[in-house]
């Protein structure tokens, strides 16, 4: 997301970008018993973590960030809507639950020093009906987002809302209809979040379907096309990273990927196998890829621009 005022041009490096990995590689419930892991991840070079909240986890935000203020790590958020909280519901006192969740979530992200919460923030993870998502459905994520978006503005957070695979939700699976989401909503401060993963599923081309939602975009996960180690699978990452570098996308880019996942969050993904030896191996190793690629294509592309004697 380019924050810079009208006069500054983005710039056309991905070293601009940051670099950052969610806890959901080692655990969804993090506490000050992480702080050896936070320093880990310090040390391999990520600039920051991102959490999963709830309003119950982090049980203790306070602990959590003095750790990570600590370990000089920068944060975002993620969080999923329960069943019982579902902003589409056609229950009114469902939708008002939803409302709720997400008031307290975006308080929680504030209290933890984020300015960002992402993840599929207009539905209930794994809620399927059997059909297409309605027109009532679309006008209640709208309404339920915008007061969100509201209530965020206060704290200067931004929404990132996350369109996932088929089998996840029913109600928003492209880029593009997530940007249309964004846009019906009408709040500068909601934006979409692109996730390798679910692309891979739902996108005819990954790549190009970034660049058709260029302006809207606010957040990026990395993850494998089997949720493993990026880098070991096909997904097209040189395609994917050639686009946000052409686009001058200077955001988070976080690898979500699980190694070995608590049954909760295995049932949640349908991740039935080790993608991974380790959750530490999972991200030191992604981040290697990423990062070697990314510099790999700065400098293609700076030679390439030298060639034809563009500076």
């Amino acid at each position: 997301m380019n924050t810079g005022s009208k006069s500054t041009k983005p710039s056309r490096t991905l070293a601009a970008m940051k670099y950052g990995v969610n806890t959901m590689v080692w655990t969804t419930r993090i506490t000050e018993q992480h702080s050896a892991l936070f320093s880990r991840i310090r040390e391999w070079g990520f600039d920051g973590v991102e959490l999963f909240l709830s309003p119950s986890e982090p049980a203790s935000i306070p602990a959590v960030r003095r750790i990570l203020d600590g370990a000089g790590l920068e944060r975002t958020a993620c969080s999923v809507l329960p069943r019982e909280a579902n902003l589409i519901d056609a229950d009114a006192q469902v939708r008002a639950r939803g409302g709720e969740f997400l008031q307290q979530c975006i308080a929680r992200t504030a209290e933890l020093g984020c300015k960002l919460i992402c993840g599929p923030l207009y539905a209930a993870l794994g809620m399927m009906s059997g059909r297409p998502r309605t027109d009532d459905e679309w006008k209640r994520a709208v309404e339920g987002l915008h007061a969100a978006a509201e209530r965020a503005r206060t704290f200067g957070i931004t929404l990132c809302i996350e369109p996932l695979n088929r089998f996840e939700t029913y109600f928003l699976n492209t880029l593009a209809d997530a940007s249309q989401l964004a846009h019906d909503v009408g709040e500068p401060n909601v934006l979409i979040h692109f996730d390798t993963f679910h692309a891979n599923i739902e996108e005819k081309d990954p790549a190009d379907s970034l660049r058709a939602v260029a302006k809207d975009l606010g957040h990026v996960h990395i993850s494998e096309n089997d949720r493993g180690v990026p880098g070991t699978g096909h997904n097209d990452w040189r395609g994917i990273l050639g686009a946000l570098k052409e686009m001058g996308y200077q955001g988070w880019m976080t690898i979500e990927s699980f190694a070995q996942p608590e049954p909760e969050l295995a049932a949640a993904a349908a991740i039935w196998r080790d993608l991974a030896p380790s959750g530490d191996e999972l991200a030191r190793e992604g981040l290697r890829f990423i990062t070697a690629l990314s510099q790999e294509i700065d400098v293609s592309t700076k030679r390439t621009a030298r060639a034809r004697g563009v500076r």
